[in-house]
């Protein structure tokens, strides 16, 4: 006879055991996600918003098929597209422009020479003078400290034909020093736009107005009013202007006649105070004050 090999009673009793506890786990997860709110906010992705699908609310009574995320975007969507794009042509447009900025400037420095050791009573008119039999000077600015002997100067010119013929004008003396002319590795910063003329009259208004710098912080407008009143003529406007940071100030006088004007460019090295001034023409009006509208 075949032998029967007898279980025992206890190895029922363990194999119910794991099962039931497996069987009360598995209800125990069950009634945990019964539980759950499937709109919370932490079950839906960052890109939904309640415009975007009304759906959703139903989302608990529909089936693994009808869950389906749409693939049609939302206004929101569109609206952050259109705005990349349009960001991405605006940074285009700025790259070109970039660029074409720095071919001006390097246009710009072609056509620009470097002049040292200038006599410190040469005035940019005499400069520019000087430098006009190479070509047509459309800028000239004297830099440096006023109270240096020697100063040094930028001069531009409107082709680089001029500024490559003015390196020739090395060592030429202009007042009591020869000059020293190079190519010049900087361009002249423009005058701000804002502030030059902007029409026929404020134009005739620069051919009556000088530019004038190196003015001692003692001396107060009503001593520059007298002083060019004194020695060209009468001054309809004077603007004085200066700061914490630098030594002297400056002034722009506007003439009644345009002959005053032409007079107060000989006043350039005759001292205002315990200063020598330096006097150009205008490259800007003096625009009456706009008075500022009452704070309430």
């Amino acid at each position: 006879m075949a032998a029967v090999a007898e279980i025992p009673a206890d190895a029922n009793k363990m194999d119910s055991k794991p099962k039931a506890e497996s069987e009360f786990s598995v209800q125990k997860l069950v009634d945990m996600f019964t539980k759950l709110n499937p709109l919370a906010k932490e079950f839906f992705p960052s890109s939904y918003s309640p415009n975007h699908d009304h759906g959703f609310q139903g989302f608990n009574q529909l089936s693994p098929t009808q869950f389906l995320v749409s693939t049609k975007p939302s206004a929101n969507e569109n609206f952050l597209n259109s705005r990349r794009r349009r960001n991405s042509f605006n940074q285009g447009r700025r790259r070109v422009s970039g660029r074409s900025l720095k071919a001006q400037r390097e246009d710009s420095i072609r056509r620009t020479v470097y002049v040292s050791e200038i006599d410190q009573h040469v005035t940019d008119e005499r400069l520019a003078a000087l430098f006009s039999s190479c070509g047509q000077v459309i800028d000239c600015r004297i830099c440096g400290d006023p109270h240096s002997v020697l100063r040094f100067a930028f001069v531009e010119f409107a082709d680089e034909y001029g500024a490559r013929t003015a390196l020739n004008l090395g060592g030429t003396v202009l007042g009591y020093y020869p000059v020293r002319v190079l190519p010049s590795k900087t361009a002249i910063l423009p005058v701000n736009p804002t502030f030059l003329p902007r029409s026929d009259d404020e134009r005739e208004m620069c051919a009556r107005t000088i530019y004038c710098t190196n003015i001692d912080k003692k001396v107060s407008q009503a001593e520059v009013k007298n002083f060019f009143e004194s020695a060209c003529g009468e001054v309809m406007r004077l603007r004085l202007l200066g700061d914490q940071v630098h030594s002297t100030r400056i002034a722009f006088v506007e003439f009644a006649m345009a002959e005053s004007a032409i007079i107060a460019l000989n006043c350039s090295g005759m001292l205002l105070g315990t200063q020598p001034i330096r006097v150009s023409p205008s490259k800007t009006p003096v625009r009456p004050r706009v008075p500022r509208p009452a704070s309430h």
